[in-house]
C-alpha cells in the first residue's frame, strides 16, 4: 500500500492525475509515519526545484558586446600600416622578378647555364607568389612557410660557406633579401588574419 500511496503523492505534487481517491491517500498518510516522512522530503525537494531557475541565463548581450569590442580593437590598427606592408612585399617581389628574369636568357652563370636558368625559374615563381600575397593579403599566410624555410636555409648555408672560406661575405649579403621578404610576409599575413571579419555563425556564438 505504501508504494502505491507514495506514487500517488508524487503525482499529486506534480499536478498529475491520481488513480487513488484523495481521502484514501490522506487517511493512509495520517496513519503511516514512513509515508509522512517521505511526503515531507518530497515537498522539500519540490520547493527546492521550484526555487531554482529552469532556464539558462541569456548571454546574448554579453557575447555581442564582446564581439563588438573585438571588432573595435581590430579596427583600431592603422590601415596605413597594412598598406605599407603590401607595398613593401610588392616591391620585393618586383625586385626579385627584375633580377631573375635576365638570367633566363642571359650569360652563363658560375654554376652553368642550365643551373642558372633553373635558379631563375625558382626566383620568378617565388616573386609571383609574393606579388599575389601583396594583392591578396589573406593568402600571405599560405606562402609564409616557404619564405621562412628559404630564408633559414640561405642564412645557414651562407654562414657555413663564409666560415669555411668558400664564399665571400660581400657576395652573401644579397641573401638577406630573403630574410626581409619572410619578415614582411609574416607581418602582412598576421595583419590580414587579425582583420579577417568573423563569420555570422561565430558572431552569433554558434561557431
Amino acid at each position: 500500500m505504501c508504494e502505491h500511496v507514495r506514487g500517488a503523492l508524487s503525482a499529486r505534487l506534480d499536478g498529475e492525475a491520481v488513480s487513488i481517491p484523495t481521502a484514501e491517500i490522506d487517511a493512509h498518510t495520517a496513519t503511516c509515519a514512513g509515508c509522512r516522512a517521505w511526503l515531507t522530503s518530497a515537498q522539500r525537494l519540490d520547493r527546492l526545484v521550484s526555487a531554482t531557475p529552469a532556464t539558462a541565463p541569456d548571454l546574448t548581450a554579453s557575447v555581442l558586446a564582446a564581439v563588438a569590442a573585438d571588432e573595435r580593437r581590430r579596427s583600431d590598427e592603422p590601415a596605413g600600416r597594412r598598406q605599407v606592408l603590401r607595398i613593401a612585399v610588392g616591391v620585393l617581389a618586383l625586385a626579385q622578378l627584375v633580377s631573375a628574369a635576365p638570367a633566363l636568357f642571359g650569360a652563363e652563370g658560375a654554376v652553368g647555364a642550365h643551373a642558372t636558368r633553373e635558379m631563375a625559374c625558382f626566383d620568378i615563381a617565388l616573386a609571383v607568389g609574393f606579388a599575389l600575397a601583396a594583392l591578396r593579403p589573406e593568402r600571405a599566410r599560405a606562402l609564409l612557410p616557404i619564405a621562412i624555410v628559404l630564408a633559414l636555409c640561405l642564412a645557414v648555408t651562407s654562414a657555413v660557406d663564409v666560415a669555411g672560406g668558400r664564399a665571400a661575405a660581400v657576395h652573401e649579403i644579397g641573401h638577406l633579401a630573403a630574410v626581409v621578404q619572410a619578415a614582411a610576409l609574416w607581418a602582412l599575413g598576421r595583419g590580414a588574419y587579425r582583420n579577417t571579419p568573423l563569420t555570422t555563425a561565430a558572431a552569433a556564438g554558434r561557431g
